[in-house]
């Protein structure tokens, strides 16, 4: 069931399972915060589901965690499987992100066996530190697939 977050009138809503595949795909996404002056701050990373959040590993703070920290809006977008009309489909899921403490390593670790590939040491230095996980609840999916517009 779709919940308010932060009483901001954005639902939360439940990622439909050819939604998941995309974002377990193991494709990067390009990954887009507000920066301070209201510009859009991109970047690419490698991404996990939890549950219907989807989940981002940092080892340090960085520009997407102070953005995130002042203005919680964010979207991803990946590119997924197929294509209509010489396009390629993709996927775009905007949301609401917050950043919790601790996670970041064993999170990367898992998600190097899809992005580097089995068996693959990540993060690549001994004792890495806790870092943080970005959590983004999605509000809104849309793009070109069996998730968004059709043409």
């Amino acid at each position: 069931m779709p919940r308010d977050l932060e009483g901001k009138g954005a639902m939360a809503i439940h990622l439909a399972p050819e939604v998941q595949a995309v974002i377990r795909s193991g494709r990067l996404a390009h990954f887009t915060t507000v920066a301070a002056d209201g510009r859009p701050h991109t970047t690419v990373v490698w991404v996990g589901l939890d549950g219907d959040d989807i989940v981002i590993g940092k080892l340090r703070p960085d520009q997407k965690v102070a953005n995130i920290r002042r203005d919680p809006r964010v979207s991803i977008s990946i590119e997924a499987e197929g294509e209509q009309h010489g396009m390629q489909n993709y996927l775009v899921v905007e949301g609401t992100a917050r950043i919790t403490d601790g996670g970041a390593p064993e999170l990367l670790r898992e998600l190097a066996q899809r992005y580097i590939g089995p068996g693959a040491e990540f993060p690549p230095m001994p004792n890495p530190p806790p870092g943080f996980i970005i959590r983004v609840t999605p509000t809104r999916v849309r793009g070109m697939g069996p998730w968004g517009t059709q043409l």
